[in-house]
């Protein structure tokens, strides 16, 4: 790698942790979680197969989806965007976020059959 590349990674991780709050480190962690946890079914469905496809589509639609509610969350909770959620309290978003999950895996637990 070339100095300019490791210069810019060393800087957004300084930058990262000086200015980004402990809540916005957690929903991070989760969202990298959810991430890692979807490549690892996509990597099990290349080397061994999609038997039982229901399974499997479950499963990955259940972290396609928890990763994309997570982000909402991280984008309603963000200190730098609460001019655009005026209206919309950070309780108010962590409560959304929770009924979104919990109707998101009723779905994918139906889907399951």
């Amino acid at each position: 790698m070339s100095n300019s590349v490791i210069s810019v990674i060393s800087r957004f991780l300084e930058e990262y942790t000086t200015k980004t709050s402990n809540k916005l480190k957690v929903v991070d962690a989760y969202l990298f979680y959810i991430l890692l946890t979807g490549a690892l079914q996509f990597l099990y469905c290349l080397l061994v197969g999609t038997f039982p496809f229901n399974s499997f589509l479950a499963g990955f639609i259940s972290c396609v989806g928890a990763f994309i509610l997570g982000v909402c969350l991280r984008i309603q909770i963000n200190p730098d965007n609460k001019g655009d959620f005026l209206s919309i309290s950070q309780e108010r978003a962590s409560a959304d976020f929770l009924l979104a999950h919990t109707v998101l895996h009723l779905v994918v637990i139906n889907f399951i059959g």
